[in-house]
């Protein structure tokens, strides 16, 4: 006679959306790496040169921070380098291959405020043996992310300040306009390599300044145009 066994299942990742009770329940997220200059030379890299990269976080590391609260964000096991990386976070609506430059926005669902926390000193073992980052991207939470705003309400960003204090202190800053690969080119190139579908998130790259956060630091990370998250680390 066979066993039958009661597995628990996790309820799908899900965000919130800005001005409503309603979820973006989350399929995958994607990150680009280096995508601004800046960024790129501070971590080795020559951003004149380099093309385009991309890696993943697994979707349950995302973090949801409600609008106007500050939310405890666990340091990591296995780390003393642990860094903050302020970002605008893609949301789509749909998806498909071989998407054109032209028509991605249109699979856009809308846009917020996100962190891809960075355990630094196991992505930077893991860059000198040739191996995966996942170790060093995907740690638990490792995604905190703000409210979704809906592109019927705060259109297409492109341009304005990005920025992440630390205990009131300015860390990061610099502009959306400084981006080397736009969304719609990053949406374009990573639908030739996966099939893209609603539910997935694109971590859009962040500006130069990433840096070590301790416990009892508070971090506060903004995007014009989508408000701000606030985490105090614990």
């Amino acid at each position: 006679m066979s066993e039958s066994y009661a597995i628990a299942i996790e309820p799908r990742p899900a965000l919130p959306v800005a001005g409503s009770d309603k979820l973006f329940p989350v399929r995958r997220v994607y990150c680009i790496g280096r995508n601004y200059a800046a960024h790129a030379r501070e971590m080795g890299g020559d951003p004149t040169r380099e093309p385009p990269f991309f890696f993943a976080k697994a979707a349950d590391t995302l973090q949801p921070v409600p609008a106007g609260q500050t939310v405890e964000h666990p340091y990591p096991p296995q780390s003393s380098n642990y860094h903050h990386e302020i970002e605008m976070v893609v949301a789509l609506k749909s998806g498909g291959r071989d998407i054109p430059e032209s028509e991605a926005l249109n699979h856009v669902f809308g846009y917020a405020v996100g962190l891809d926390m960075t355990r630094r000193d196991l992505q930077d073992e893991a860059k000198q043996l040739r191996r995966p980052w996942e170790s060093g991207k995907s740690s638990d939470l490792s995604g905190p992310c703000g409210p979704i705003h809906r592109v019927e309400e705060v259109g297409h960003p492109s341009k304005g300040a990005i920025g992440v204090t630390v205990n009131g202190q300015p860390k990061q800053h610099g502009d959306l306009s400084d981006m080397i690969w736009s969304v719609a080119e990053q949406i374009a190139i990573l639908s030739r390599f996966y099939e893209l579908k609603a539910g997935d998130v694109i971590f859009s790259g962040t500006p130069e300044g990433v840096g070590k956060v301790e416990r009892g630091d508070v971090m506060v990370g903004s995007v014009e145009g989508l408000g701000e998250i606030k985490l105090k680390v614990v």
